[in-house]
């Protein structure tokens, strides 16, 4: 494991310098070539969080399975079935297509595409496609741990929460974790908990202005930990958080590494392990083994870094008391799959 994390950073440092992709061609029709493209959101592939981890897992499959790899941009949302065709049409073996948004273009494409695999990243399967794994992850876990441990580390008793929408069910698995994970500790705690409201998507994790702002008027009010979760828009409300004197704690990657700016209060990340997550299942289906349906990937919190010294070694131990009891299972979170009718839950009881 230790082996593996030492590539998957020097991998995200690496990302610093990623080239413009498309598609490389008509060598992917052949059989003796092994082609994986990637398709993001109306994120970035450089958004230092989900897209980018996504590519992460799929730069790994070329050094480690020597995969032809490319990406397409996504920049408006009518596009996800003409970017998922671009590789498609070329003859990939092994698409990736990065968010929830994603879903329904994706499962169509497989139906047109019954050639190609397709790893649909946080695309929970309600039905089984031929041809098509959602890669989803216990994404309330990750976010219960962060809370846990950001109710033990607040000195005000106040603490925030900056997120992309909560019509996309990860993203609200990952408040009402951090939420769920912080009464668990402190019943009376103090949240401050916004998740952005373009219903677009055009801006709902593309806005780091609105992140920060709204980070810091949680620090105005007395929040001294804040957790960003929403691509850039979780990165502007961490790196915000930083710059007004608060701690931060990072979502998805272990955003030490790929917000450099905010590495001196960045207290934790709550991480989905995509970048493992695709990887395995790339290699899945280059050994024919495809799993088609759901395919549950691991969580965890980010070591503290620069910050380790000023972690009580009981609270350290705490946070490992209850990392191994979620993955027992002799805790639960309790997190409903996804934003319930009535918008009740731990954020808002």
């Amino acid at each position: 494991m230790k082996k593996f994390y030492a590539v998957l950073v020097a991998l995200l440092i690496a990302a610093m310098l990623l080239p413009a992709c498309g598609p490389t061609g008509p060598e992917c029709a052949k059989p003796d070539v092994f082609c994986v493209g990637v398709v993001t959101d109306v994120g970035k592939i450089d958004d230092k969080s989900f897209n980018q981890s996504a590519w992460e897992g799929v730069k790994l499959a070329e050094k480690e399975l020597g995969a032809k790899v490319q990406y397409i941009e996504t920049t408006d949302a009518k596009d996800y079935d003409k970017n998922i065709a671009t590789f498609a049409d070329e003859g990939y073996d092994v698409i990736v297509t990065v968010g929830f948004a994603l879903g329904e273009a994706t499962v169509a494409a497989a139906k047109k595409y019954p050639n190609t695999k397709f790893i649909g990243v946080d695309q929970f399967q309600a039905e089984v496609t031929p041809g098509v794994a959602g890669l989803i992850f216990p994404e309330d876990q990750a976010g219960f741990l962060v809370g846990a441990l950001a109710a033990q580390m607040t000195k005000t008793g106040k603490i925030g929460g900056v997120f992309g929408t909560d019509v996309v069910p990860p993203v609200w698995r990952f408040g009402e974790g951090y939420c769920a994970g912080a009464k668990y500790i402190k019943p009376d705690i103090e949240l401050f908990i916004v998740y952005h409201s373009d219903v677009g998507f055009d801006k709902t994790f593309t806005d780091p202005e609105w992140g920060s702002a709204t980070a810091k008027s949680m620090i105005e009010k007395g929040a001294d930990i804040i957790f960003g979760g929403g691509g850039k828009t979780g990165n502007g409300a961490v790196i915000g958080a930083v710059e007004a004197g608060a701690l931060a704690i990072g979502v998805d990657t272990d955003q030490y590494y790929t917000l450099p700016e905010a590495q001196k209060g960045l207290l934790s990340s709550a991480m989905k392990l995509i970048t493992p997550g695709v990887f395995e299942l790339i290699k899945l289906a280059k050994e024919g083994k495809f799993p088609d349906g759901n395919y549950v990937g691991d969580a965890a919190f980010a070591p503290y870094h620069d910050l380790d010294s000023q972690v009580p070694a009981e609270v350290k131990a705490k946070m490992e008391e209850i990392n191994k009891a979620l993955l027992d299972g002799t805790l639960q979170t309790n997190v409903t799959p996804a934003k319930t009718e009535d918008g009740k839950g731990f954020c808002t009881p």
